[in-house]
């Protein structure tokens, strides 16, 4: 992004990747820590549950509508005032939601918090800028390794919060985090500014150059069915736990804990991966897991009874290969385009967020058994996945071009 920026040291690398951990964390934290506080919510403010959950959409559609500016405008201004900014107002916006006694002002303050919370898209942007080659696919794998963990845990750590310091306790602790985020990232970050002197006339005309190439749009789609195939399974674990098993929310969230040490197995083995195979090979690896962990889930659907097991031992495998797949597949998107490196990050990650939120909702709303549901749309997901990462080598190979290279 900076032609003048000098190559980081050893221990500027680490302190970026403690930072970029820390963006990861809030970037999850906000959503999936506070489920179980929304009976809590719903007194506080005397609502309902259903009432609370928009609040919980309207974050979502924050976080969606600042990315898309704040990628492209990375690209013009910089990384780091946006990043500060960005975290401030997300701080704001939590103050807001701890302070008000109106359920009106508390979504207003949960879309002002969404809003700051846009920042961190940042977070694949600053891998594109600060690392190179095998370092930069490694801290990838090893940021979805954190996504999922993260994921995986909020339920637990939501629980524990509102148990010791009501609702009110997931806000307190985000604005801790926050503050901590913010000052790594004063120390850590460098007032980069970008390769280009001239004003650009317009800051979302990088977009349509990035959304208009085939392989570009294509890399995400196969990270976006990666990413659905494990949100999908995080939004209706609750009804197939819960509500048709019958579990406590305790134990859903030891189930939700041992889920996400799937992340950590998945990393690992991508990792090694990286060592011997192409981001080609390891996106059909994970894909090919993913596709193995649907057939699975059938097959445990038509010779047992439902229980954890016959849910969770597929999830395990899709994790794995969802964990091999994304890091794969970003780092070969964003290296399209590296002079628009948070445009790319912003238009990915709005891919990804479409792609998850659209197929989810499907899956929880479709009226025929969950677990079929869930296993047909792994099997059709990984699919389309494989057929475009095979249109995308065939072109390469036509264009003479070696898909494997990077």
């Amino acid at each position: 992004m900076d032609e003048g920026r000098s190559e980081p040291t050893v221990k500027q690398r680490r302190g970026a990747v403690s930072l970029l951990l820390a963006m990861v964390l809030l970037g999850v934290f906000p959503l999936d820590v506070l489920l179980p506080s929304f009976p809590a919510l719903a007194e506080h403010f005397r609502s309902t549950p259903a009432d609370i959950a928009l609040s919980i959409s309207l974050f979502a559609v924050g976080i969606a509508a600042s990315q898309l500016l704040i990628g492209p405008l990375s690209d013009v201004i910089g990384r780091k005032g946006l990043l500060l900014a960005g975290i401030a107002v997300s701080m704001l916006g939590a103050v807001g939601c701890i302070l008000t006694t109106d359920y009106v002002h508390f979504l207003l303050f949960r879309v002002i918090q969404a809003l700051g919370c846009g920042c961190f898209v940042l977070s694949q942007a600053l891998v594109q800028d600060l690392f190179k080659g095998e370092e930069r696919d490694r801290l990838r794998i090893l940021m979805v390794t954190a996504t999922g963990i993260f994921i995986s845990v909020s339920p637990l750590a939501g629980t524990f919060l509102q148990a010791t310091l009501d609702w009110q306790g997931s806000f307190w602790v985000f604005i801790a985090l926050a503050a901590i985020v913010l000052l790594k990232a004063c120390f850590i970050l460098e007032n980069t500014r970008p390769t280009t002197t001239g004003a650009r006339p317009n800051i979302f005309l990088p977009y349509r150059q990035v959304l208009c190439d085939f392989d570009f749009l294509s890399y995400w789609l196969i990270s976006a069915f990666a990413f659905a195939c494990h949100f999908s399974f995080i939004v209706i674990s609750p009804l197939i736990f819960m509500d048709q098993l019958q579990l406590s929310a305790y134990d859903f969230s030891i189930i939700l804990l041992v889920y996400g040490g799937a992340y950590i197995v998945g990393g690992s083995v991508a990792i090694v991966l990286g060592r011997y195979m192409s981001p080609g090979h390891q996106i059909i690896s994970g894909l090919s897991l993913i596709l193995l962990s649907g057939l699975i889930m059938l097959y445990l659907l038509s010779h047992f009874a439902l229980s954890a097991a016959t849910v969770l031992v597929p999830m395990l495998v899709c994790t794995a290969g969802t964990t091999i797949v994304r890091p794969a597949a970003t780092s070969k998107a964003m290296s399209l385009f590296p002079e628009n490196a948070g445009t790319s990050a912003s238009a990915g990650s709005t891919v990804i967020f479409i792609c998850g939120g659209l197929i989810s909702a499907l899956i929880s709303l479709s009226p025929a058994n969950l677990q079929s549901t869930l296993g047909y749309s792994f099997i059709i997901l990984s699919g389309v996945a494989l057929v475009l990462n095979s249109h995308i080598n065939s072109r390469a190979k036509s264009l003479g071009v070696s898909p494997s290279v990077e």
